[in-house]
């Protein structure tokens, strides 16, 4: 578990899989992400974290308010898929993050995403941590910049989940590179 000045971050429990989808999978949170999911999509994505987390030990953490212990959304590192066709980024850690639109503008994306890295960076052996998302998305890899990360063409890739020609599927990479 990780806790900052205003979050914790910790791991799924079955539990939240309902309160899962419905900060995730909101017209919103996903107009970027190739637009709402059905629910077999989302069981998916809730089961891969599970997943992450046994298998590693560690995932997209769910991501809570200190104060009131509600939940807001995930954020954390896990190790990268070849996404369906070898992506460059395959076996890299990961930084990701979805926080609810209510809590847009108040940093706690900022917060946690610093956290997540500071954790990869004493946890990980790993010479970058890698985020990526699509060109649409510039209130994500505006955040990749604010915390460091440089754009990184040459490992740009396509997601598998999208078909081809989709702008959702066009992935954009970020790194940020370990401190020598």
């Amino acid at each position: 578990m990780i806790r900052t000045e205003r979050l914790i971050l910790r791991p799924w429990r079955a539990e939240d899989r309902p309160a899962f989808e419905a900060l995730v999978n909101t017209p919103v949170m996903m107009a970027k992400l190739g637009g709402v999911r059905p629910a077999k999509d989302i069981d998916a994505m809730f089961a891969r974290r599970l997943d992450d987390q046994k298998r590693y030990g560690h995932c997209y953490w769910a991501t809570e308010l200190r104060d009131t212990g509600a939940l807001i959304g995930s954020c954390g590192i896990r190790i990268a898929s070849n996404y369906g066709g070898g992506a460059p980024v395959a076996g890299m850690p990961e930084i990701g993050w979805r926080v609810a639109e209510a809590h847009w503008g108040k940093g706690l994306a900022r917060e946690a995403a610093q956290a997540s890295i500071a954790w990869g960076w004493t946890n990980l052996d790993a010479p970058a941590i890698g985020a990526w998302t699509t060109t649409g998305n510039v209130r994500s890899w505006g955040l990749m910049e604010r915390l460091g990360m440089a754009r990184r063409s040459d490992l740009d890739f396509r997601h598998h989940d999208h078909a081809p020609g989709d702008p959702a599927g066009a992935m954009i990479v970020y790194l940020l590179e370990r401190s020598a």
